[in-house]
Protein backbone atom coordinates (compact mmCIF):
# COMPACT_ATOMS: atom_id res chain seq x y z
CA UNK A 1 0.00 0.00 0.00
CA UNK A 2 1.61 3.13 -1.10
CA UNK A 3 -0.55 5.67 1.12
CA UNK A 4 -1.92 5.40 5.00
CA UNK A 5 -5.16 5.10 5.61
CA UNK A 6 -6.48 8.39 7.46
CA UNK A 7 -7.95 7.41 10.56
CA UNK A 8 -10.36 9.51 13.35
CA UNK A 9 -6.85 10.42 15.13
CA UNK A 10 -4.53 10.90 12.16
CA UNK A 11 -7.01 12.95 9.87
CA UNK A 12 -5.57 16.53 9.49
CA UNK A 13 -8.26 18.65 10.13
CA UNK A 14 -6.81 21.95 10.36
CA UNK A 15 -5.09 23.38 7.56
CA UNK A 16 -5.89 19.88 5.45
CA UNK A 17 -4.17 21.19 2.02
CA UNK A 18 -0.65 19.89 4.25
CA UNK A 19 -1.56 16.96 5.29
CA UNK A 20 0.75 13.80 3.84
CA UNK A 21 -0.39 10.62 3.67
CA UNK A 22 2.45 9.13 1.01
CA UNK A 23 4.19 6.09 2.58
CA UNK A 24 7.60 7.16 1.24
CA UNK A 25 7.31 10.49 1.73
CA UNK A 26 6.40 10.25 5.47
CA UNK A 27 9.11 7.62 5.76
CA UNK A 28 11.77 10.41 4.51
CA UNK A 29 10.58 12.60 6.99
CA UNK A 30 11.18 9.67 9.79
CA UNK A 31 14.65 8.68 8.27
CA UNK A 32 15.81 12.36 8.22
CA UNK A 33 15.10 12.90 11.79
CA UNK A 34 16.90 11.61 14.81
CA UNK A 35 14.74 12.42 18.16
CA UNK A 36 10.61 11.22 18.42
CA UNK A 37 8.87 12.46 21.27
CA UNK A 38 6.74 9.55 23.03
CA UNK A 39 3.96 10.66 24.39
CA UNK A 40 1.59 8.15 26.99
CA UNK A 41 -0.17 7.92 30.49
CA UNK A 42 0.89 6.68 33.20
CA UNK A 43 -0.89 6.20 36.72
CA UNK A 44 -2.97 8.56 35.24
CA UNK A 45 -0.75 11.72 34.45
CA UNK A 46 0.13 12.44 30.84
CA UNK A 47 4.02 11.52 30.17
CA UNK A 48 6.52 13.08 27.03
CA UNK A 49 9.84 11.84 26.98
CA UNK A 50 12.44 12.44 23.69
CA UNK A 51 14.34 9.36 22.90
CA UNK A 52 16.25 8.23 19.27
CA UNK A 53 15.16 5.87 17.33
CA UNK A 54 15.53 3.61 14.03
CA UNK A 55 13.27 2.59 11.21
CA UNK A 56 12.99 -0.57 9.44
CA UNK A 57 10.55 -1.40 6.96
CA UNK A 58 7.47 -0.69 8.61
CA UNK A 59 7.95 -0.67 12.14
CA UNK A 60 9.93 1.73 14.10
CA UNK A 61 12.36 0.78 17.17
CA UNK A 62 13.75 2.23 20.06
CA UNK A 63 15.49 0.89 23.24
CA UNK A 64 16.36 1.66 26.96
CA UNK A 65 16.79 0.22 30.13
CA UNK A 66 14.63 -2.42 32.06
CA UNK A 67 14.99 0.18 35.04
CA UNK A 68 13.27 3.00 32.58
CA UNK A 69 9.79 3.78 33.52
CA UNK A 70 9.17 4.84 29.96
CA UNK A 71 10.04 1.25 28.78
CA UNK A 72 8.41 -0.48 31.93
CA UNK A 73 4.55 1.04 30.92
CA UNK A 74 5.12 1.00 27.30
CA UNK A 75 5.99 -2.79 27.42
CA UNK A 76 2.36 -3.46 28.77
CA UNK A 77 1.45 -2.23 25.50
CA UNK A 78 -0.31 1.01 25.97
CA UNK A 79 -1.39 3.50 23.89
CA UNK A 80 1.04 5.66 22.36
CA UNK A 81 1.69 8.99 20.33
CA UNK A 82 4.99 9.24 18.82
CA UNK A 83 5.88 12.30 17.07
CA UNK A 84 8.93 13.27 14.78
CA UNK A 85 9.41 17.19 13.69
CA UNK A 86 11.82 18.88 11.09
CA UNK A 87 12.11 22.14 11.16
CA UNK A 88 13.07 23.57 7.88
CA UNK A 89 13.18 27.44 7.77
CA UNK A 90 12.01 30.26 10.18
CA UNK A 91 9.11 32.07 7.95
CA UNK A 92 9.03 36.15 8.64
CA UNK A 93 6.15 38.45 7.73
CA UNK A 94 5.30 41.36 7.46
CA UNK A 95 2.73 41.39 10.87
CA UNK A 96 2.94 39.26 13.91
CA UNK A 97 0.23 37.45 13.42
CA UNK A 98 1.35 35.43 10.13
CA UNK A 99 4.63 34.69 11.24
CA UNK A 100 5.43 30.70 11.47
CA UNK A 101 8.01 28.10 10.38
CA UNK A 102 8.58 25.78 7.61
CA UNK A 103 8.17 22.30 8.78
CA UNK A 104 7.62 18.48 8.35
CA UNK A 105 6.62 16.30 10.69
CA UNK A 106 4.69 12.96 11.40
CA UNK A 107 2.28 11.59 14.12
CA UNK A 108 2.30 7.79 14.50
CA UNK A 109 -0.55 6.08 16.80
CA UNK A 110 -0.77 2.53 18.77
CA UNK A 111 0.90 0.13 20.86
CA UNK A 112 4.96 -0.80 21.04
CA UNK A 113 5.54 -4.11 21.89
CA UNK A 114 8.72 -5.81 23.49
CA UNK A 115 10.79 -7.62 21.42
CA UNK A 116 12.20 -11.03 23.55
CA UNK A 117 13.99 -12.87 20.74
CA UNK A 118 17.80 -12.23 20.76
CA UNK A 119 18.34 -12.24 16.86
CA UNK A 120 15.34 -9.74 16.61
CA UNK A 121 17.02 -7.21 19.20
CA UNK A 122 19.89 -7.06 17.65
CA UNK A 123 18.43 -6.66 14.18
CA UNK A 124 15.95 -4.00 15.71
CA UNK A 125 19.74 -2.47 17.36
CA UNK A 126 21.34 -2.52 14.12
CA UNK A 127 18.53 -0.53 12.42
CA UNK A 128 19.16 1.93 15.28
CA UNK A 129 22.30 1.93 14.46
CA UNK A 130 22.36 2.50 10.90
CA UNK A 131 19.51 4.90 11.44
CA UNK A 132 22.28 7.38 12.96
CA UNK A 133 25.06 6.43 10.85
CA UNK A 134 24.59 4.57 8.06
CA UNK A 135 28.04 2.08 8.04
CA UNK A 136 28.51 1.92 11.40
CA UNK A 137 27.24 -1.18 12.40
CA UNK A 138 30.12 -3.21 10.39
CA UNK A 139 32.69 -2.01 12.22
CA UNK A 140 32.00 -1.45 15.39
CA UNK A 141 31.82 -4.20 18.28
CA UNK A 142 28.19 -5.68 18.22
CA UNK A 143 26.02 -6.45 21.16
CA UNK A 144 26.92 -9.12 23.82
CA UNK A 145 24.48 -11.48 24.96
CA UNK A 146 24.72 -9.75 28.59
CA UNK A 147 24.37 -6.10 26.89
CA UNK A 148 21.42 -7.68 25.08
CA UNK A 149 19.87 -8.94 27.80
CA UNK A 150 20.16 -5.72 29.59
CA UNK A 151 18.68 -3.64 26.65
CA UNK A 152 15.06 -3.52 26.00
CA UNK A 153 13.60 -2.88 22.49
CA UNK A 154 10.26 -1.77 21.74
CA UNK A 155 8.81 -2.01 18.17
CA UNK A 156 5.57 -0.06 17.23
CA UNK A 157 4.29 -0.74 13.51
CA UNK A 158 3.30 2.11 11.19
CA UNK A 159 -0.06 1.59 10.71
CA UNK A 160 -1.85 4.79 12.24
CA UNK A 161 0.29 7.62 10.76
CA UNK A 162 -0.01 11.13 9.13
CA UNK A 163 2.44 14.03 8.49
CA UNK A 164 1.85 17.38 7.98
CA UNK A 165 4.00 20.03 6.13
CA UNK A 166 4.06 23.23 5.33
CA UNK A 167 6.39 25.26 2.76
CA UNK A 168 6.96 28.05 0.95
CA UNK A 169 6.84 31.84 1.64
CA UNK A 170 5.00 33.80 4.31
CA UNK A 171 1.26 34.45 3.35
CA UNK A 172 0.75 38.28 4.72
CA UNK A 173 -3.13 39.90 4.60
CA UNK A 174 -2.96 41.92 1.53
CA UNK A 175 -2.59 45.40 2.83
CA UNK A 176 0.63 44.39 4.48
CA UNK A 177 2.44 43.36 1.39
CA UNK A 178 3.03 47.56 1.48
CA UNK A 179 4.94 47.56 4.68
CA UNK A 180 8.45 48.71 4.48
CA UNK A 181 9.22 45.32 6.85
CA UNK A 182 11.51 42.47 5.22
CA UNK A 183 9.80 39.81 4.86
CA UNK A 184 10.78 35.89 3.32
CA UNK A 185 12.21 32.56 4.88
CA UNK A 186 15.32 32.16 6.74
CA UNK A 187 16.44 28.49 6.08
CA UNK A 188 17.47 25.95 8.74
CA UNK A 189 19.25 22.75 8.29
CA UNK A 190 21.39 20.32 10.47
CA UNK A 191 25.08 20.47 9.02
CA UNK A 192 27.93 18.54 10.78
CA UNK A 193 31.69 20.15 12.26
CA UNK A 194 34.19 18.60 11.62
CA UNK A 195 34.58 15.20 13.64
CA UNK A 196 36.04 15.46 17.27
CA UNK A 197 38.53 12.22 17.58
CA UNK A 198 38.35 10.32 21.44
CA UNK A 199 41.58 11.41 22.98
CA UNK A 200 42.61 7.64 23.33
CA UNK A 201 41.81 7.32 19.48
CA UNK A 202 45.30 6.20 17.95
CA UNK A 203 46.47 8.89 15.73
CA UNK A 204 46.86 7.52 12.84
CA UNK A 205 43.25 6.11 12.81
CA UNK A 206 41.59 8.01 9.36
CA UNK A 207 37.95 9.03 9.78
CA UNK A 208 35.48 6.55 8.31
CA UNK A 209 33.48 8.26 4.90
CA UNK A 210 30.28 7.95 6.63
CA UNK A 211 31.55 10.33 9.33
CA UNK A 212 33.49 12.78 7.17
CA UNK A 213 30.82 13.26 4.69
CA UNK A 214 27.96 12.52 6.99
CA UNK A 215 24.56 13.89 6.26
CA UNK A 216 20.98 13.17 7.54
CA UNK A 217 19.78 13.39 3.77
CA UNK A 218 18.76 10.00 2.58
CA UNK A 219 19.05 8.84 -0.86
Amino acid sequence: MTEFIPTERTQIHRLPKRGVYDREKVYSILDEGMVCHVGFVVDGKPVVIPTGYGRKGDTLYFHGSPASRMFQTLGKGVDVCITVTLVDGVVMARSAFHHSMNYRSVVIFGKASLLNDPDAKREALQAFTEHVAPGRWQEIRQPSEKELHSTIVLAMPLDEVSAKVRTGPPVDDEEDYALPVWAGVLPLELTPAAPVPDDRLPKETPVPDYVRAYSRQRT
